[in-house]
């Protein structure tokens, strides 16, 4: 998300992309990827202690973020013109198809960074907004332009920039960074090799066509069902950390994602032992999508009123200040 912020490494696989033609101008600002990384973004939010963000606050960071996502996407399409002209899934992209200039981009990610720096800075904070501009450098130059053409392992360390949108909200909430920001960092860090490599074995002829040392390209089928497997494992356990990260809530949270878990695990599972299956690997990308979604919203429901009366983390007489908390984010919601 990066970011709420930034365009992260998260794609949509051929099979899955809706049919609706965009504006080449909006096109190569990537909008589909956005709702993630603002997601990931509010729930980074979620994890802060004391009194919701106002209103305005929200609305600056998420707008922000989008801005930023949104440059991000369209440098990278820029970084990208020549790979995605010679890649069947791409080639038919606002830039290799000649429907948008490259001055044209380029003055388009310019604007739109300056736009987003702005708004965060002002409406916001300068911390958010140099995580922001961190999160869209990250993409552009670690992973688009530095790691993806050179390493297998591209997504693993590449995948931080998606991972910074939680550490925007809780930097937008609270002007700094506590642990709970940190864990769900960690955590779309865990998440996103599984996500990424789930898609990259439905894409992986493509890639192998132009280069790209992708997993499934390089070490095989077997080897990256087996790689998804373990960081499903991976991010599963981590998940659980929700519990205690979360200022309230978290009995609640805890109780509603084992089923989030136990699908992915089980998606994992059908995948490993069918590797060679496309269905299995778009069902898995399919979920892994769904499931960070779902973390996030639980994370914003653990936050409500009913859910703090629950578990041990908010108590009296702390209880006060939680209800209060949540009585503002209930409202927002109204």
């Amino acid at each position: 998300m990066v970011s709420a912020t930034i365009t992260a490494p998260i794609a949509v696989a051929p099979a899955i992309r809706p049919s609706v033609k965009l504006p080449a101008w909006l096109e190569v600002a990537k909008p589909r990827l956005i709702p993630l990384l603002l997601a990931t973004t509010l729930g980074g939010m979620a994890l802060s202690s004391g009194d919701a963000p106002a209103a305005s606050t929200i609305i600056c960071t998420l707008v922000g973020g989008s801005l930023a996502s949104a440059a991000a996407g369209v440098l990278n399409c820029l970084w990208e013109q020549d790979l995605d002209g010679r890649m069947q899934r791409t080639s038919r992209r606002a830039l290799p198809s000649g429907r948008l200039a490259q001055r044209q981009a380029f003055a388009l990610a310019i604007g739109l960074t300056i736009l987003s720096v702005a708004v965060l800075v002002m409406g916001v904070n300068p911390l958010a907004a140099s995580l922001s501009l961190l999160g869209l450098c990250s993409y552009v130059l670690l992973y688009t332009a530095l790691l993806k053409p050179r390493t297998s392992q591209n997504i693993v360390v590449g995948g931080v920039a998606g991972a910074i949108p939680p550490l925007v909200g809780a930097a937008a909430a609270t002007g700094s960074l506590g642990w709970a920001s940190w864990w769900l960092f960690s955590l779309v860090m865990l998440w996103t090799p599984a996500h990424f490599w789930a898609l990259a074995l439905l894409l992986k002829d493509d890639y192998r066509s132009v280069g790209i040392p992708m997993l499934p390209v390089v070490k095989g089928v077997a080897v990256t069902t087996r790689a998804i497997s373990h960081y499903a494992w991976a991010t599963v356990g981590l998940s659980l950390l929700g519990i205690v990260a979360l200022p309230t809530g978290g009995l609640l949270y805890g109780l509603m994602v084992l089923p989030f878990n136990a699908r992915l695990l089980q998606l994992s599972s059908q995948l490993r032992s069918q590797p060679d299956e496309p269905q299995r690997a778009k069902a898995m990308f399919r979920w892994s999508i769904f499931y960070l979604f779902g973390i996030c919203a639980l994370l914003l429901l653990a936050r409500l009123p009913q859910a703090a009366l629950l578990g041990p983390n908010c108590s009296t007489p702390p209880l006060l200040p939680c209800l209060h908390w949540s009585a503002d984010w209930s409202g927002l919601s109204r």
